[in-house]
């Protein structure tokens, strides 16, 4: 039997519905659709999690899958490319990114032998708290929400080059306070 003709039945048990099929597709192809989304997202528990979801697309939507237009590897690398791009445009990936920036940033200039405080355990939120409002302002709009700060000019009517200043003297001020909060301990 061919290739083909292998695909071809696979194809057809899968739109029958067939779970020992699915089974089968998802032990041939879980390592090399894993793969793929982790070159997107260099997270390996979210990458899990979108494999898991690849594969739920794939059952939900092996109906629509016609061989005629490509191979059953070829769309399933589409799924695993386009779920993985997808979760990086979310707004879910984006404030989380940034936040880990945001730890980097106020992490930079720590003394060297110093170690960095959790983030969790200081409650970043209440040291953002103890900035004067213009600085918390754009600092909550950056990093709590996620927006650049090109979109913060253009939303709230600031000059880009104020949302600039005022993002770069709250990260200043951030730093200071973590260093005393490190002092203290």
């Amino acid at each position: 039997m061919s290739h083909t003709n292998i695909e071809m039945e696979r194809v057809v048990q899968l739109q029958a519905g067939d779970e020992d099929a699915f089974a089968a597709l998802y032990d041939d192809y879980a390592g090399l659709i894993f793969g793929i989304i982790l070159r997107i997202v260099p997270d390996k528990a979210e990458a899990e999690n979108l494999l898991q979801d690849c594969f739920v697309k794939v059952w939900q939507n092996i109906a629509s899958f016609d061989p005629e237009k490509g191979r059953l590897a070829t769309w399933l690398i589409n799924i695993a490319r386009n779920t993985a791009v997808d979760f990086t445009r979310s707004k879910y990936y984006s404030q989380k990114t940034v936040n880990q920036n945001l730890e980097k940033i106020v992490y930079a200039e720590s003394p060297p032998f110093s170690s960095p405080i959790p983030v969790e355990v200081l409650g970043l939120r209440q040291l953002v708290k103890k900035l004067s409002p213009v600085f918390r302002e754009v600092i909550e709009w950056m990093y709590f929400e996620g927006y650049t700060q090109q979109e913060i000019a253009d939303r709230f009517n600031i000059p880009l080059g104020t949302v600039k200043t005022r993002s770069r003297q709250a990260l200043k001020e951030l730093k200071k306070y973590f260093c005393e909060l490190e002092n203290i301990s």
